[in-house]
């Protein structure tokens, strides 16, 4: 992973953790479905774009460099990657 993208991914996965913490709140506090649902919607959207980040990052750092060095684990890697990815779709 890049390292200058490392404190961002970070931070949002502190605030995902802190919207768990809130949606665990307000199940305890019997607020209303709807309002719950709202904030899943809001958890799993905040999930989403780190998984895009990371997986661009992965894209355009690790497989990119592993393709301009020529190693030769890259097709290996590539298949690893893509089994991965398959569960995102």
């Amino acid at each position: 992973m890049k390292q200058t993208e490392k404190p961002d991914i970070i931070r949002r996965l502190k605030i995902i953790q802190g919207q768990v913490a809130s949606v665990q709140k307000m199940v305890e506090e019997d607020k209303k479905c709807e309002d719950i649902l709202v904030q899943i919607l809001a958890i799993k959207g905040a999930i989403s774009k780190v998984s895009k980040t990371i997986i661009d990052n992965h894209i355009h750092y690790c497989i990119t460099d592993g393709i301009k060095e020529k190693k030769e684990s890259i097709i290996e890697e590539l298949d690893e990657f893509s089994q991965i990815l398959s569960k995102f779709i």
